[in-house]
Order: C-alpha cells, then structure tokens, then sequence
C-alpha cells in the first residue's frame, strides 16, 4: 500500500500542472508562433483590397461559418485542435500573412489549404478576421 503523502503530492501535482496549463492557453497563445508566421516577407507587404468594408465583413462573416466553424468553433473561440479566431492576435496580424494562411494551409497544424476559394472569398474572411465583429452566431 502506498503511503497517504504520496498520493496527496501527486493529486497537487497534478492540479499545479492542469492549473499551468490553463493558464497557458488563456494567455492568447502568447507562446506560440502562429502559422502565418511562416509566411513570406513578400506575403505580409500584400493589402487587403476589401479592408473595412461593411459588406464584406458581412460576406466574410458567412464564409467564416460555413467554412471554419466545424474546426474554430460556431463562436470563434477555437476547437478542439483549431486554435481562436477571434483573438487580438489575429485581428492584429498582417492582412497579407492572414491571406497566406488561408492559401497554402498548414497541414501540420491542420489546417487545410483553401486555395479553392477564389481570391475575393478569402480577403472577405481576412476582413471578417480583423474586424471588431464578434464571431458568428451559433447555426
């Protein structure tokens, strides 16, 4: 039988570290070096031809539902293995950086390429992304 002081330590030890971990995530990611990161300096000069217009936040927020919701979250907040988009990290990255994504992916962080989408749908997303809109609404 293993003593009582044992298994206390390792129930605290445990806690702390849940504890930690939670507090890491809530940070915004402060740690970790979002995927557009990898993307070329050529790709953060690029301009969002639709930056602040209303329609297309509004095309962007449908878009953002239909098609990354199943893996961000119906409320943005982030999924299961999809990190948050509505996140001042994201509403503060270069619009270009966010289009890259959105082009070649990062399938090792799963996320896939939606280089189908045609240009303008994507720059819709990128303007919904960093808009003060909140995230869709839940379907």
């Amino acid at each position: 039988m293993r003593p009582a002081w044992l298994l206390t330590f390792t129930m605290a030890a445990l806690g702390a570290a849940l504890l930690l971990h939670a507090e890491t995530r809530a940070d915004d990611s402060a740690n970790e070096a979002p995927s557009w990161t990898k993307a070329p300096a050529s790709a953060q000069a690029r301009a969002n031809p639709y930056g602040g217009n209303a329609d297309a936040v509004r095309a962007g927020r449908k878009l953002v539902a239909r098609h990354c919701a199943s893996c961000h979250g119906e409320d943005g907040h982030g999924g299961r293995s999809a990190p948050p988009l509505d996140t001042v990290t994201v509403r503060r990255a270069a619009a270009g950086d966010l289009f890259w994504l959105l082009t070649n992916g990062d399938l090792r962080a799963g996320m896939p390429s939606w280089s189908s989408l045609p240009d303008a749908r994507r720059w819709q997303i990128v303007t919904f992304l960093q808009s003060s809109d909140p995230p869709p609404p839940a379907r």
